[in-house]
C-alpha cells in the first residue's frame, strides 16, 4: 500500500517565508564528511576570490567560530538575485540596505553564506523569497525576519 504524501501538521519553522530552503542539514553533512576523513579539506575550504573579498570587505561577523578551524573569522555574506539585478547577484551588508533593495519589487531571493576568512571554508546556509516589507503579514529578512 502506497503512502500517500501529507502536508506537515505545523505551519513549518516560525519566522520563514514559504518558499524558504535551509541547509544546515546538508552543511552538518559535509561536517561529519570532513572529520571522518571521507572530504579532502581542500573541497570544502575552497572560497573563491570575490567571495572572499565581499566576505573581508562587505558582511557581518558571525556570532560562531569557523565549524572547520575555529578562527573567529567565520562571515555571514549575503546575496539578492532576481530581476532587474546583475547576474551576479547583488551583496547586501544591513538589514536597512535590504529593505531598500526589496522595497516595491516582487521576484527576489536572498542567498545566505557563510565564508571563513582564515581556511576559505564557505558553505550556503539558506536561501529566503524576499517580499516588500510595506506588505500586510511580510515575514521576509527584509521585514525583520533571519
Amino acid at each position: 500500500m502506497a503512502v500517500p504524501f501529507t502536508q506537515p501538521d505545523t505551519d513549518g519553522r516560525p519566522g520563514r517565508e514559504p518558499g524558504s530552503v535551509d541547509y544546515r542539514f546538508a552543511r552538518r553533512q559535509v561536517l561529519r564528511r570532513v572529520r571522518a576523513g571521507e572530504l579532502p579539506l581542500a573541497e570544502v575550504c575552497d572560497a573563491q576570490r570575490e567571495l572572499l573579498r565581499v566576505a573581508e570587505h562587505y558582511s557581518q561577523r558571525a556570532t560562531t567560530p569557523c565549524p572547520v578551524c575555529s578562527a573567529s573569522e567565520l562571515r555571514i555574506v549575503r546575496y539578492v538575485f532576481g530581476p532587474r539585478l546583475p547576474a551576479g547577484g547583488r551583496a547586501v551588508a544591513s538589514r536597512a540596505e535590504l529593505r531598500k533593495l526589496v522595497s516595491g519589487r516582487s521576484g527576489l531571493r536572498c542567498y545566505t553564506v557563510e565564508v571563513c576568512l582564515a581556511c576559505r571554508w564557505n558553505h550556503l546556509v539558506e536561501v529566503v523569497p524576499l517580499s516588500d516589507p510595506s506588505a500586510a503579514g511580510s515575514r521576509s529578512p527584509a521585514a525583520g525576519g533571519s
